[in-house]
């Protein structure tokens, strides 16, 4: 695949993106644990991509520190959505980083971390994974003005990654053509997203050797739930691609526990509801929101 760039037209055509804040649907979701429960299928769907699939199976640490990787990972995530200006820092950072990234599979095919089409596609997996989570594990499927508010954050997003403008998808419509065309026609069953199946509910394998046995249980029952839940929130043609059955059993079973997820979350305190970088960025907006009324009724 070759390396495509944003010609100069598109670059001075991208203004500089506003961060999120208060008021947006990002805001409200992206920093709860329940947004990150299909965090593992979009991990499949990415690295079902020849070519982060390629790059994946070459460079990442997935293997070795998985529970790591996942962590700065979800760090990132967050600090997109929750950073203010340093989530356009934190944009710009990721393609430097992944700039020298690049891989050559099994072919004899080079791969680029930067190319548009897959820099594009880690991306906008997002919007399939809020609507999914939506669906499955939020009290409430998002209504329609959601779904329109949510892809339009994501949009918005988009830039702040520096995803190229050609790449971002014009309406729901245009996405769900083109989600269906990449699943259907781009993505494969790559050998990285088997091993992210296999490895579930086994112990990480950076864990101490003297804690392994007493880590072991817990790893493989929550490897079960999460093996549900991963596969039950693939659409069905990428369970076809990577032959991976699901019945209705399986899909009844994954109901119950979304509903219990759904109906029990919002009852627990926002500290425990929100990853760390969230719930910090939450307090500190109605921190400042109380100084500025302070500040607004102050003597004169």
């Amino acid at each position: 695949m070759t390396l495509i760039h944003e010609t100069p037209a598109e670059t001075s055509r991208r203004a500089e993106p506003v961060p999120f804040g208060p008021g947006s649907l990002m805001w409200d979701t992206m920093g709860l644990y329940t947004s990150a429960i299909a965090g593992n299928s979009v991990f499949i769907l990415q690295v079902m991509h020849p070519a982060i699939g390629t790059v994946v199976d070459k460079l990442s640490s997935f293997r070795t520190d998985p529970v790591g990787r996942a962590a700065r990972s979800f760090a990132s995530v967050q600090t997109w959505v929750y950073g203010g200006k340093t989530a356009i820092e934190e944009g710009r950072r990721l393609r430097e980083m992944h700039k020298p990234l690049s891989a050559v599979d099994e072919d004899g095919n080079r791969h680029h971390a930067l190319s548009a089409e897959p820099w594009a596609w880690v991306h906008l997996t997002g919007f399939y994974a809020a609507v999914t989570a939506s669906r499955y594990f939020a009290p409430a499927p998002m209504t329609p003005a959601e779904e329109q508010q949510i892809f339009d954050e994501f949009m918005r997003l988009g830039r702040i990654l520096q995803v190229p403008e050609r790449m971002l998808p014009a309406t729901i419509d245009d996405y769900w053509t083109y989600f269906d065309a990449m699943v259907n026609d781009t993505l494969v069953p790559h050998k990285v997203a088997h091993e992210v199946l296999a490895q579930m509910g086994e112990v990480p394998p950076n864990v101490p050797k003297a804690l392994r046995p007493a880590i072991a249980p817990l790893s493989k029952a929550g490897g079960r739930l999460g093996r549900l839940i991963t596969v039950g929130t693939l659409p069905e043609a990428a369970r076809e691609k990577l032959g991976v059955s699901w019945t209705a059993s399986d899909e009844r079973r994954l109901r119950l526990v979304a509903q219990a997820i759904g109906r029990g979350t919002p009852h627990l305190p926002e500290r425990v509801r929100y990853m760390p970088i969230a719930y910090r960025a939450r307090q500190a907006a109605r921190a400042q929101a109380r100084l500025e009324r302070t500040l607004a009724h102050r003597p004169m």
